[in-house]
């Protein structure tokens, strides 16, 4: 009997190491958070603030940016021109997209280092991210720009949690609330929001407040954060991660509402969304989405009838 002893152990002994890994996949992947939400959202009834983001359908789907090669990063979408502005972080430029995905305008960016984020703010302004620095700059777009020099705009550095390339990955802003939100990709995965930054008014004395919610953050069942959106009709957050393929909606407390996959099958998508790395919303609600290098996709929620 005891030739059997051993094997039996060295079994057991190798079944405790695969579970013990496991459960550490599985907790590096936030399964048991969404495993729980996606519980949770089984009978909590659906808020009639919530976006519903789990009723999205895809109605554009990998679409090629033409005359774009570079790794595109980030969306904003602009309701005084009616278009969607982003960023290509190699030869860095500003590139303002149709709502269909046509190249209306490329505007060169000088001295910006890493742009990862731009956001719109109000007419002809916006806020572009050096991830590198971690910089955010203040930047005006005229009808005549050709370039814009980092070196003149306004411009601050947070300087939090320095090191690495995991800096500012998304921006999203509050026009009502004044509030700028700056999403660090990873390690720490958090969202700051900045008060005072951009200045409407250069007389105005500079007052930047910064302020971060740990409960919010650690509740957000993604393992990291590419961009961001603010609904200003809800008041809710969106938050993309790229590792998840996945986008959350938070409320104003920060509690996750509804989420949307990225992967194939799920929205109507035919094939995972590669590399998502920007969301925007519209005026009427229609989600945008680019995934690197140079693709583009438009979500649809279904008419009620």
């Amino acid at each position: 009997m005891r030739r059997f002893a051993r094997p039996k152990s060295l079994i057991l002994i190798l079944s405790v190491v695969l579970l013990i890994a496991l459960i550490a996949i599985a907790q590096y992947l936030r399964l048991f958070e969404r495993g729980w939400f996606n519980l949770h959202a089984l009978w909590q009834p659906v808020s009639s603030r919530s976006m519903s983001l789990d009723q999205y359908k895809v109605v554009t789907e990998a679409q090629v940016i033409d005359g774009l090669a570079d790794n595109v990063s980030a969306l904003t979408y602009d309701p005084v021109r009616k278009s969607l502005f982003t960023v290509t972080n190699k030869q860095s430029e500003l590139i303002e997209l149709s709502l269909d995905g046509r190249i209306l305008r490329r505007v060169a960016l000088v001295g910006f280092g890493d742009p990862e984020a731009v956001e719109f703010i109000s007419e002809d302004i916006y806020v572009v991210t050096d991830e590198s620095q971690q910089r955010l700059i203040k930047i005006r777009l005229e009808p005549d720009t050709t370039f814009i020099d980092a070196a003149d705009a306004e411009q601050m550095t947070l300087g939090v949690h320095m090191g690495g390339n995991s800096g500012f990955e998304g921006l999203a802003y509050d026009s009502v609330g004044k509030r700028l939100f700056v999403a660090k990709e990873r390690n720490p995965m958090l969202i700051y929001e900045v008060h005072g930054f951009p200045r409407f008014n250069p007389e105005e004395s500079y007052s930047v407040h910064v302020i971060n919610d740990p409960k919010r953050d650690a509740g957000m069942f993604v393992r990291d954060l590419s961009s961001l959106q603010y609904d200003e009709r809800s008041g809710h957050l969106l938050a993309l991660s790229d590792e998840s393929r996945l986008i959350l909606e938070l409320d104003v407390d920060g509690r996750p509402l509804s989420t949307m996959s990225l992967h194939k099958g799920r929205q109507g998508l035919q094939k995972t969304v590669p590399q998502a790395e920007g969301i925007a919303v519209d005026d009427d609600g229609t989600l945008y989405l680019v995934s690197e290098p140079n693709l583009f996709y438009v979500f649809k929620k279904p008419t009620q009838p």
